[in-house]
């Protein structure tokens, strides 16, 4: 009942993650990233323990390919799961139970991992990982890119209700935290539309942080 995709920007290092589903609040459930370290989905009867598990052997020097393989042997009903990873060196792998739902597939390719379940066709996840690695600028820009090529190639095959869309990127905290929970209209366009007005803040949500000292004004009335 869900696509999405794991990717990283081979210039800055971001990792960043976006998911759509027919499901509620996909994005609470199912999207994991940790910086410096990698990216992970971990969706389809979702076990929500499988996404801090593969960061942590990331964590610890395995590459995306070794972390997959432990999940494989430690997840249990690892058989209904699909789970998809991105490391600090762009190598991705994935793992999809052959007990995934309906139409199921995956696509990789440096740098971007993309899986579904439910999908109105198998041509989805390819369309992800093709509409990601044709895109330019930011990752934030890249993964809206990457999910509406996956809906334009038909998307899940049901409605979608819910997106997200994470990113990591120097600082232990994600900077940007997108969801839309619950919606009857496009969640990933109302997650596009979040993010267009979040991206020209996220610098300067990160500094107040840092070094609110260093920040520029909030730009609300009784801000001076």
């Amino acid at each position: 009942m869900t696509f999405s995709l794991v990717a990283r920007c081979a210039e800055t290092g971001m990792f960043g993650l976006a998911i759509s589903s027919s499901s509620p609040a996909v994005a609470a459930r199912c999207a994991y990233a940790r910086a410096g370290v990698g990216a992970v989905a971990s969706q389809n009867v979702t076990d929500p323990t499988l996404g801090p598990l593969a960061l942590d052997l990331m964590a610890e020097g395995m590459t995306a390919p070794e972390a997959i393989a432990a999940v494989q042997s430690q997840g249990k009903f690892i058989e209904y799961r699909q789970v998809l990873a991105v490391d600090k060196t762009g190598a991705t792998a994935i793992h999809s139970g052959p007990n995934s739902l309906g139409i199921w597939t995956q696509a990789q390719a440096q740098d971007v991992a993309s899986g579904g379940n439910m999908l109105a066709n198998d041509g989805v996840p390819q369309a992800v990982v093709d509409g990601f690695l044709a895109s330019t600028g930011h990752l934030g820009d890249r993964l809206i890119a990457a999910m509406r090529a996956g809906l334009a190639q038909g998307g899940e095959a049901g409605p979608l209700h819910s997106a997200g869309m994470l990113l990591v990127d120097k600082v232990a905290w994600p900077v940007a935290d997108l969801r839309c929970d619950w919606t009857e209209t496009c969640p990933i366009e109302n997650v596009a539309t979040a993010w267009e007005i979040y991206k020209p803040q996220l610098d300067a949500y990160v500094q107040r942080a840092i070094d609110p000292r260093e920040a520029p004004s909030y730009g609300v009335p009784g801000d001076e």
